[in-house]
């Protein structure tokens, strides 16, 4: 690991002209699960961190209400997986914080952190590939021709197939919730479906959010489909490992019909995924295991495999059948 420097942050406002002045040579510090790793492995050398572990006072709670749920973006993923009202209310929330990497790391995690933590490809972690457009833009991808077996194959292009990692950011596409954030020239409100990029031709630019910006919060409607949601995960091991294929799945229903669905996959895609197509293709219709195979070939029919991952288009829409019947025999 490279010298760096280390100040907490005192005052939002502050810390966020501060990161923007510092471009890519500063970066936040919440739990630093995914950062400080980056850090040792060389893919990361800012030289300066703020701590902004001190701003929990004013963006670490959980607040449920009539109108919806807002999570503080420094609420640690342990403490929003118990919640009673996050548990009862928006249960694919608590899956899929559950379901995410090691009971130590999630009591060290914040929220932020998660949905912003970098891709698991190993050409991007490992500094002696040359070839990672993601680290090094331009360089290629070393991906395309090599071990690709956890790769994307929804929303890749030629310059990048690493997929997404976690999980916590299906359940938020599939809730449509709004991620709240501060910025030098004041804060905004971005739909989550926005907030990350599609790789393209520029893979290293992963988010919408312009230097400095800081997430502070997310708010998820109290909608219909809210109550019927859960998460389905499948990895190659049955704890801390990342998916192979996940959806998280939110229902309204009326009696066996489906008024309304809302679908997001892991696993399988370069950035979280809503699968619309899929959801269009559910609306209106009785939900069996006919309709439910119809929206998964929905789902994945643009699908674009590279070697090793081409089992990925078969398991993922398994993985939302799977999903799908089991969310509509829930009892709410």
């Amino acid at each position: 690991m490279r010298p760096f420097a280390i100040e907490p942050a005192s005052d939002a406002a502050v810390a966020v002209m501060a990161a923007a002045k510092g471009g890519g040579d500063v970066q936040y510090l919440a739990g630093g699960t995914t950062l400080i790793d980056l850090m040792k492995l060389d893919v990361l050398a800012p030289e300066r961190l703020i701590d902004i572990n001190p701003l929990a006072r004013e963006h670490g709670a959980i607040v449920a209400g009539p109108g919806g749920l807002r999570l503080g973006a420094l609420v640690r993923m342990s403490d929003a997986a118990v919640h009673p009202a996050v548990r009862a209310g928006w249960p694919v929330i608590a899956q899929t914080l559950e379901a995410a990497a090691s009971p130590q790391i999630r009591n060290m995690a914040s929220l932020g952190g998660n949905v912003l933590q970098r891709t698991r490809c190993a050409y991007y972690r490992d500094t002696r590939w040359a070839a990672c457009n993601k680290r090094t833009p331009g360089s290629g991808c070393a991906a395309l021709e090599g071990v690709n077996r956890r790769h994307a194959v929804l929303g890749v292009s030629e310059a990048c197939i690493a997929a997404y990692p976690g999980d916590f950011a299906q359940a938020l596409i599939a809730l449509e919730a709004v991620v709240v954030t501060l910025a030098p020239g004041g804060g905004r409100r971005i739909a989550f479906e926005d907030l990350h990029r599609p790789p393209g031709s520029t893979p290293h630019l992963e988010t919408n959010l312009a230097p400095g910006e800081l997430i502070v919060a997310f708010e998820i409607p109290r909608a219909p489909w809210a109550a019927r949601s859960l998460y389905v995960k499948i990895r190659d091991r049955a704890s801390y490992d990342f998916a192979l294929a996940s959806a998280a799945v939110a229902l309204d229903m009326d009696g066996a019909r489906v008024r309304e669905a809302r679908i997001a996959l892991g696993g399988v895609a370069s950035r979280p995924w809503r699968a619309r197509q899929a959801e269009g293709a559910l609306r209106g219709t009785v939900l069996d295991e006919a309709s439910a195979a119809g929206a998964a070939r929905a789902a994945f029919a643009g699908a674009r495999a590279h070697g090793e991952a081409a089992f990925k288009r078969e398991l993922g829409q398994r993985t939302l059948v799977r999903a799908l019947l089991a969310a509509g025999a829930m009892e709410v």
